[in-house]
């Protein structure tokens, strides 16, 4: 019998959520995603200082022997996510999504300024626009910087996505993909309700998922539905057939090691008779849909203030780590 890593790639896109190029290499994922919280991750492993240090030692190079350490600081800060990116895309065959600083999620235009420097830097290495995605968090403002990257065929992943008001907005925008993030949304209604348990089929993060496809599919949508966060193995074999499941290492280890028939659960077919009203998503309709949705506003917010502190504890890591090499 199959495990059910290997039957889950027959019928959804199976993507490593990570920064750990070992890991990347042991379960062969189409496409990779990292985000601030697993590049500082994966920063501080020993066995990824050289990728540190030889971005370290490129920014003072460029900057000049003379230039303040925050300056080279900084610079090797904007390098770092690409310099991983490219490592992985030595590795997979698809695509890696990279994420714009967390810090910049209510500003359009600087959003907009910082997608096309990760797309000039993996240019400029020789890797095409096509096997990037540029990872936004889902505001307001996110998704109007992400289609205008999007009319310039600079590809975008909406993160931090908890409500279908913001699924709707990515989707009327011509965003290419979004993450609805799973694990997080049962991590909020188990601490609001005092729940200990969902069966999987009952997960609200599956729920709101399984609902943001079926409007996808129902109304013809081309952005693709990625699922993320996940807590547990049930999560995922419940959200089967979804586009795309983006799966930390430890998740992919049980299903590689897991045997069993897995059952599709989500199709184009079956959500075309989905009972779903369309509607329009406009900067009103959103503000008052995300102002209804608790769950969703305190979701997003927080995670925009953790990938934030990531970046600091980057920052950090890296001013110590330029000390050391020019002591």
């Amino acid at each position: 019998m199959a495990n059910l890593l290997d039957q889950l790639k027959q019928m959804t896109v199976v993507v490593a959520d990570t920064g750990d190029i070992q890991a990347i290499e042991k379960y062969t994922p189409r496409d990779a995603t990292t985000n601030p919280s697993l590049i500082t991750a994966a920063a501080q492993m020993p066995q990824y200082q050289g990728i540190v240090d030889d971005t370290l030692k490129g920014a003072r190079q460029s900057l000049g022997a003379d230039a303040p350490a925050s300056e080279v600081v900084s610079l090797a800060f904007d390098r770092l996510a690409v310099s991983f990116g490219l490592k992985i895309l030595e590795i997979i065959p698809g695509r890696v999504s990279t994420e714009v600083d967390a810090r910049l999620s209510y500003d359009t235009d600087a959003t907009i300024a910082k997608g096309r420097d990760l797309i000039a830097q993996y240019e400029a290495a020789g890797v095409s626009r096509e096997r990037i995605l540029i990872k936004i968090a889902a505001t307001w403002e996110g998704i109007q910087a992400a289609a205008v990257l999007e009319k310039e065929g600079i590809h975008t992943n909406l993160t931090l996505l908890f409500g279908l008001h913001q699924a709707i907005a990515c989707a009327e925008n011509g965003i290419k993909l979004i993450s609805p993030f799973v694990g997080r949304i049962l991590d909020w209604y188990k601490k609001d309700t005092g729940r200990d348990t969902y069966e999987p089929h009952e997960d609200p993060g599956v729920l709101s998922v399984t609902e943001i496809y079926s409007y996808y599919k129902k109304f013809g949508y081309e952005t693709e539905v990625m699922g993320a966060s996940f807590r547990n193995l049930g999560e995922i074999t419940e959200l089967a057939g979804v586009d795309l499941l983006t799966i930390s290492p430890g998740l992919l280890d049980e299903l590689q090691n897991t045997e069993g028939t897995l059952e599709r659960k989500l199709s184009p077919e079956a959500a075309a008779k989905s009972d779903i009203a369309k509607m329009t998503m406009d900067k009103a309709t959103f503000d008052a849909m995300h102002a209804e949705n608790r769950m969703a506003a305190e979701k997003l917010s927080e995670g925009i203030d953790g990938f934030a502190k990531a970046l600091e504890t980057l920052e950090e890591l890296l001013a110590d780590r330029l000390a050391k090499l020019e002591s």
